[in-house]
């Protein structure tokens, strides 16, 4: 049965059999981790070991998004997952489980501005011209909300404008904890909110401070940003859910698989904060992309086109 992977790792730990299937793959996982090359043999040991774990709890755990040890359940899934790491469209399974309903994305914007005090009421009233606006005054009603946004726009734009480079590892960590512990009724409505004119445009484009979030001074190669990607476990678990919730198909009528737009959002949202973070590409469109190029890629150019495309012109999004 599905089940959390701490709770899962517990059990099989506990059982001598699955204990030593379970060393063994964190072994295997350690040795691609450090890009070490396995021999046949111990490939085929790694594979073994994975289908050992047969009806194990472990081999069906997964993760929530917003758990107290994430990173440590993550490490868990791929450890007994980690012959689906090897190449970047072999990450069809995500970690996460329960994706995002359609019907809980509905939520009524009025019901947060009854949160509001009559003076407020006036002033987001005044902001109509500017939902981006009016989603920020909405935000710093809820204290949890004013204050993790507050956090990582602090940390964010330190160095900004001057000859220090800001800390993007502290800034990423910062956008990560205010998008998955700030109720999504808040969050989602900050960064998709829709936009009439440049101004508006401008507010949600910068709404994850890109110049420290998003951009580098030059545009790395995608390939790059990639491999920076499955080295961390937290962004190859954010990508796999971008690619399982995300996933284009020409054929399908929305052009999506699943026809599940929430959880495409919601699984776009997980990728902020991490080295593949996306965004708005400028102020009058609701195109977005990431911060990569995909010149000098080589006998690579096709793959490279393939990763920037899932962002880029993803009918999901």
């Amino acid at each position: 049965p599905s089940s959390d992977c701490v709770v899962a790792e517990q059990l099989c730990l506990s059982d001598s059999t699955c204990n030593a299937t379970y060393r063994t793959l964190e072994n295997c996982a350690l040795a691609k981790t450090r890009l070490l090359p396995l021999d046949h043999d111990s490939r085929v040991r790694c594979l073994n070991a994975e289908l050992d774990l047969g009806n194990s709890s472990l081999l069906h755990c997964k993760c929530h998004r917003r758990m107290k040890r994430q990173e440590h359940c993550l490490r868990i899934f791929w450890t007994v997952h980690s012959s689906m790491t090897d190449g970047y469209f072999n990450l069809e399974t995500s970690p996460y489980e329960n994706p995002a309903n359609e019907e809980h994305w509905k939520t009524d914007y009025n019901k947060l501005a009854a949160l509001v005090s009559g003076k407020n009421c006036s002033q987001l009233a005044g902001d109509a011209t500017n939902p981006c606006l009016k989603a920020t005054h909405v935000c710093n009603l809820s204290k949890k909300c004013f204050r993790l946004r507050t956090d990582y726009a602090s940390i964010c734009t330190k160095g900004a404008g001057s000859e220090d480079v800001c800390d993007r590892r502290k800034c990423h960590r910062g956008l990560r904890n205010f998008f998955e512990k700030v109720p999504e009724d808040f969050t989602k409505r900050i960064l998709f909110c829709p936009c009439q004119d440049e101004f508006c445009g401008e507010r949600r484009r910068k709404t994850i401070v890109p110049d420290c979030s998003f951009q580098y001074n030059t545009k790395p190669n995608c390939l790059w940003l990639l491999d920076s990607c499955l080295e961390d476990h937290i962004c190859k678990s954010r990508l796999a859910d971008f690619q399982q919730n995300c996933q284009p198909v020409d054929m399908s009528p929305d052009g999506c698989s699943l026809h599940n737009h929430a959880a495409c959002l919601q699984a776009y949202m997980g990728m902020i904060g991490t080295p593949m973070t996306p965004n708005y590409v400028s102020n009058s469109s609701v195109e977005v992309s990431l911060w990569c190029t995909c010149e000098s890629s080589g006998n690579q150019k096709e793959k490279c086109d393939q990763i920037l495309g899932m962002f880029e012109s993803n009918k999901c999004l």
